[in-house]
């Protein structure tokens, strides 16, 4: 059985305020020669296949458009797409019945039944259970998962109340479809998942809440693959499971992603083979300069002299690099931005974003040392010093005189409210 596996394409995500449809486009024409030369089974989407809950008619149509040309490139191949934590999952499915025609499966949301002898809402596991075979009369259960929300997993502990339903599904499927070949596709945080630090567009919720771990499940699927991280990776502590990753970086935090789909070749179940199908983005990504080297604006803008080659006829090529300017904001004044980014009229490269920072900034001597010994304390003290102390934290360098200033104003005016 040969299979495609593929997730968070994010259609109609904007980089920095550029409109990614045609970079989507140029993935997709890519995908579909894929699926042309390998002519797979089936083709796995995990989820995150918008940026948003309600996308513009142009997404929309660049994923219809690709779900017609698949089906005639490969009219056998079963696709099967769940939703991810970005999809809205009822505008997935609105049109299941009429895509499962063309053997096209979608699972959006999670079909649940109360249970009046259990005082409780029982999930529906036979919708989550697909069976594929193939016209080769070869056989495999996918058991779809789209994201799975807290209203849905209805436990104290959601990592825990996750586990509890793949595991219950997986050992529902097994008594069904005995000896078959199973593999599970879902949208989640796995435990230990390598995410960018700084700049992570994951939505990862604060504390790990919704981290799930993998490990210790004896009567696991035969192959697991993920979605939501948008690194690709083997999912910690185990050797079955892995996310596929984003099909185009989503922050320059992701510069250095490598990005494609898996092909995933089932011989046995014991014989499970995962081959990289490596995809090159249109547009780079580049960080100027590239390492923590602090230079002049005017050395900066040599540099890009330099490293940018120049627009052909004035006009942007296909190809044209993402770009982000590191300048320190001890060393740069405004007119010194504005020269930098009058240097990108005539580049081949786009503008996304410049960053100003300060390598010699030492928060500790920003903050206070001293610790807090009461709530009293904390209620009683200095709304500006905290707000001040957060900022620096957060963005590595003090609030300008400007910030401050603002920021006076509205604690003076919230304080003028309260006493009215």
């Amino acid at each position: 059985m040969k299979i495609i596996s593929t997730s968070d394409w994010h259609l109609g995500n904007l980089f920095h305020g550029n409109d990614r449809l045609d970079e989507h486009k140029h993935f997709l024409s890519w995908l579909l020669n894929q699926i042309a030369i390998a002519q797979p089974d089936v083709l796995l989407v995990a989820g995150d296949i918008y940026d948003n809950g309600n996308p513009s008619a142009k997404a929309q149509e660049a994923y219809y458009r690709f779900l017609t040309d698949a089906t005639r490139l490969c009219s056998q191949m079963h696709i099967v797409i769940i939703a991810g934590n970005h999809d809205s999952a009822s505008r997935l499915e609105a049109p299941r019945a009429l895509l499962s025609m063309h053997n096209i499966e979608v699972r959006g949301e999670i079909p649940r039944v109360w249970s009046e002898s259990e005082k409780r809402w029982l999930i529906n596991f036979d919708e989550l259970v697909i069976p594929i075979s193939s016209a080769q009369g070869e056989h495999l259960v996918v058991l779809a998962v789209p994201y799975l929300r807290n209203d849905i997993v209805q436990n104290a502990n959601y990592s825990q109340g996750v586990n509890a339903i793949l595991h219950d599904l997986t050992n529902y499927a097994r008594a069904k479809y005995p000896n078959w070949p199973m593999l599970m596709m879902a949208h989640m945080y796995a435990k230990g998942a390598d995410i960018a630090k700084e700049d992570a567009s994951e939505k990862i919720i604060v504390g790990g809440q919704e981290e799930v771990s993998l490990s210790n499940w004896p009567n696991h699927p035969d192959y697991f693959t993920c979605g939501h991280i948008h690194k690709r990776q083997r999912i910690w502590g185990v050797d079955w499971a892995r996310y596929t990753g984003s099909v185009l970086p989503m922050s320059f935090a992701e510069k250095d992603y490598s990005h494609g789909v898996d092909f995933i070749t089932i011989n046995s179940i014991e014989n499970i083979d995962v081959q990289h199908i490596i995809y090159t983005p249109q547009h780079p990504l580049l960080i100027l300069p590239e390492g923590d080297e602090e230079i002049s604006p005017k050395k900066l803008a040599k540099l890009l002299i330099k490293e940018l080659p120049d627009r052909t006829d004035g006009k942007l090529n296909d190809n044209a690099a993402y770009v982000l300017l590191k300048v320190a904001q001890d060393n740069v004044s405004n007119d010194e931005i504005k020269e930098l980014e009058d240097l990108f009229a005539n580049k081949n490269a786009v503008l996304c974003r410049i960053q100003k920072i300060n390598h010699a900034l030492n928060i500790h001597t920003l903050t206070s040392d001293h610790e807090v010994q009461s709530v009293d304390e904390v209620l009683n003290r200095d709304p500006m010093e905290t707000l001040r102390e957060a900022f620096t934290i957060k963005h590595g360098t003090e609030m300008n005189e400007q910030q401050v200033s603002l920021l006076s104003d509205l604690l003076s005016n919230i304080n003028t409210d309260e006493n009215d």
